[in-house]
Formats: C-alpha cells, sequence, structure tokens
C-alpha cells in the first residue's frame, strides 16, 4: 500500500450524541470535552496509519468556530495532513447535526502532532 492509499485508510470518524453531562453551564459542550474527544480521534487515526505506538507531542491551534449544544449529534473526522519521518500531524474537524433536521455545519478544527516510540520511549521512524 502507497502512502496516500494508507493517509485514505486510516480516516477516523466518530460519531457521539451530545448529552447534558458532557456540556457547561451555558448548555454546549465544554471545550475541555471537545478537545479530549478531538485527541482520541487524531490518536485512532494516527495509529491506524502507523501501526505503532503513537503518543501526543502537541496540539495546535483549536479553533471553536460555533458552539455545539446539547441535544444535537456531533462527528470527529480526523485525517492525516502531514507525515515526517517519527512524526505525523492529524487535522480534526467537528460537525454539528441538528437530531430532528437535515444539514451539517463545521464547529470546531484544530490539529494534533504524534510521535512514534519504542519501548524505551525513542521516536522510531514511522514509514517504513
Amino acid at each position: 500500500m502507497n502512502l496516500e492509499e494508507r493517509i485514505q485508510q486510516s480516516e477516523t470518524r466518530i460519531f457521539k450524541a451530545v448529552f447534558p453531562n458532557t456540556t457547561n453551564h451555558y448548555d454546549t459542550l465544554f471545550g475541555g470535552t471537545a478537545m479530549h474527544m478531538m485527541d482520541e480521534v487524531a490518536f485512532i487515526a494516527a495509529t491506524r496509519f502507523s501501526r505503532q505506538v503513537m503518543v501526543t507531542v502537541s496540539s495546535d491551534k483549536i479553533d471553536f468556530k460555533k458552539s455545539i449544544p446539547a441535544g444535537t449529534i456531533i462527528e470527529l473526522v480526523g485525517r492525516i495532513s502531514h507525515v515526517g519521518n517519527t512524526s505525523l500531524k492529524v487535522n480534526v474537524e467537528i460537525y454539528i447535526e441538528q437530531m430532528y433536521a437535515e444539514g451539517r455545519e463545521l464547529a470546531i478544527h484544530g490539529s494534533f502532532t504524534f510521535v512514534a516510540i519504542d519501548e524505551n520511549k525513542k521516536p522510531v521512524n514511522i514509514v517504513k
């Protein structure tokens, strides 16, 4: 499988319902919860691409474009955007869908960088 095929195969999509236990005092998804979910999706995409032990080393600019109300469905999409020797970058987007209406909107996007490590926690090559 070539690099482009590996990138396509590793795209990760997860759907979740936004329940009250994940919201803040404004009845919208708590920002820290959104970031947690984004890092998880990014980790899954990175691991699916590399099939190695991956650790988060940074989260880049995360833009909260639209608040996410309780009672909506969200889709998190993680895609590999850059592959280096020992690290890779994953872009993550969160889309909002109303439960009982058509359409969806981009609410949050950001990127996360991961490094592949060995049993001694030293960086190793991703692409073999």
